[in-house]
């Protein structure tokens, strides 16, 4: 086996050395580490990089109209080996985990239908998308099991929504840049454990823009899911749900509330698996869906030169590549990055793994290279995107500045609730009435560490801590990590349709338990 030379991995010449400047590269174990308590699994824990990396099967149309594509996904229980020898259920779209990958066209709209055959209530959040209200995935907008109505599942039964009955059709416009979007359970309290058991899958838009620029494409472009998951004795998911049956009391055990942390790392389903590439360059579309682990994604062995050159960010391509040594990714955010493989020998690997992880969760996954290049690599040209929306947006032009505190206060159940400025989620309740069209200046607090998630629109980010954005604040965001204190500015067009949508922390423990609120776009 011959290993990665520390200068190696970047060619002098030719290779992403040329791609763009380094502009820095910031350490999340810096500055703030991981929140959450790990759940234990019951079992001994495979070796790691066993298996293949396996890739979400691309979803095709049930039928094409001049302006749509239409497609059907059935969310279902299915039994599937996700650690090795074992079968595992998963709550899964079309009973897969992750669910299979849609790709649309931006300008070109599509449609969902979703049909729910699991035991409890559904809601499906595009997220990323810009979306009608109406199929935003509002989180009491039920899509319920055939035969069942509302009553039947705990305290929904005061509040729900547009409840659909069997299935639901989400309609999304797609008037939206090429960007690396993902969809998932988002029904009130309870998206934590959906999502845990599986309901989750990427949504990719594309356009002429991105696909003009010759960047690697094919074989070449991968999605990589990565999150973390436990396991119990006979290899199902391990997860302290306050009710199993998730039909009752919301939310988690006290122990965890700060969030769910797993000791098992699995990327697109599989637990430290491996993926064979050829000698050439790789588009990785990286996101982190985990519940509560925040990650910061390195090579071992660690090269001299900067390896991962960002050329996309959570709402698309950037307006030119930025280096990093390495990828601080909280959960929900997403990270187009290349990664240049060109000129190693056959047999070289080397190992993503996560800074901030111990023990078993230190590794991510493995490359192999398994031979030369297979000419799918591309190239990562100086200029990406028009970014000229994006320079344009000035602080000058915001109408309003908002205050949004992001803390531990109140009490349900018993139980202290996370909020936002002192307030648990109520649907009932306007929390923001953005005008549409315009632009405001959001100023977030953090006490702890909150991802904050934003619906329907993208953001700039102004600052932190009255100081510069940090390198992978680069481009329009639709999330922020905010580590325990921090205070961060951001700059929000709310370019979107009038409704009501929600904004909220993607630590799905904290959302479930109550740290959500609403922007009523009017």
């Amino acid at each position: 086996m011959t290993t990665m030379s520390r200068r190696g991995f970047l060619r002098a010449a030719g290779g992403l050395a040329l791609a763009g400047p380094v502009l820095g590269s910031c350490s999340l174990s810096e500055v703030g580490g991981v929140t959450g308590v790990v759940v234990d699994s019951e079992l001994d824990l495979p070796e790691p990089f066993q298996v293949a990396l396996p890739i979400p099967p691309v979803l095709q149309p049930v039928r094409r109209d001049e302006t749509t594509d239409y497609y059907e996904i059935v969310q279902r229980e299915a039994a599937r080996e996700t650690l090795p020898g074992l079968q595992t259920p998963v709550w899964g779209y079309e009973g897969n985990f992750p669910g299979p990958t849609i790709v649309s066209r931006s300008g070109r709209r599509t449609v969902v239908r979703h049909t729910n055959r699991l035991p409890v209530p559904t809601v499906v959040h595009l997220h990323g998308g810009r979306t009608p209200a109406d199929s935003d995935g509002y989180p009491i907008d039920l899509v319920l099991p055939p035969g069942s109505e509302a009553e039947m599942y705990g305290h929904h039964a005061e509040m729900v929504g547009e409840v659909s009955h069997g299935f639901r059709d989400y309609v999304y416009p797609m008037q939206q840049r090429a960007a690396t979007l993902w969809y998932h359970d988002h029904r009130m309290d309870f998206t934590g454990p959906a999502v845990w058991r599986g309901l989750a899958g990427f949504h990719l838009v594309v356009d002429d823009e991105e696909e003009s620029l010759g960047l690697p494409a094919g074989a070449n472009d991968i999605p990589l899911m990565i999150c973390d998951r436990s396991f119990d004795s006979a290899g199902a998911f391990r997860y302290p749900a306050r009710d199993p049956s998730l039909t009752g009391a919301p939310g988690v055990t006290e122990d965890f509330m700060d969030g769910v942390l797993g000791d098992v790392v699995l990327v697109n389903g599989a637990p430290w698996p491996v993926l064979e590439v050829t000698a050439s360059r790789y588009r990785f579309r990286i996101l982190n869906a985990s519940n509560a682990r925040r990650m910061e994604l390195a090579l071992d062995p660690e090269p001299d030169e900067a390896p991962f050159i960002q050329i996309g960010s959570d709402g698309g391509l950037l307006g030119a590549p930025v280096r990093h040594e390495s990828i601080p990714i909280a959960q929900a955010e997403r990270f187009d990055v290349v990664l240049d493989f060109t000129g190693q020998p056959a047999g070289s690997e080397f190992t993503l793994v996560d800074r901030l992880g111990e023990g078993s969760t230190e590794q991510v996954m493995r490359f192999r290279v398994a031979g030369p290049g297979d000419g799918e690599g591309g190239d990562v040209p100086d200029r990406l995107a028009d970014m000229s929306d994006f320079d344009a947006l000035t602080e000058s032009s915001s109408v309003a500045t908002r205050t949004f505190d992001f803390d531990q206060a109140g009490e349900r159940d018993g139980m202290s609730m996370w909020t936002i400025n002192g307030e648990m989620f109520d649907p009932r309740r306007a929390d923001a009435d953005p005008v549409a069209g315009t632009s405001e200046v959001w100023e977030l607090h953090s006490d702890p560490a909150h991802p904050v998630h934003l619906h329907v629109v993208s953001f700039k980010v102004l600052s932190r801590n009255d100081d510069e954005p940090k390198p992978t604040d680069a481009g329009w965001k639709d999330t922020i990590d905010l580590v325990e204190g921090e205070r961060a500015r951001i700059l929000i067009p709310f370019d979107a349709e009038p409704g009501r949508y929600v904004f909220h922390c993607h630590n799905l423990e904290h959302e479930d338990m109550a740290m959500m609120a609403n922007m009523e776009i009017r």
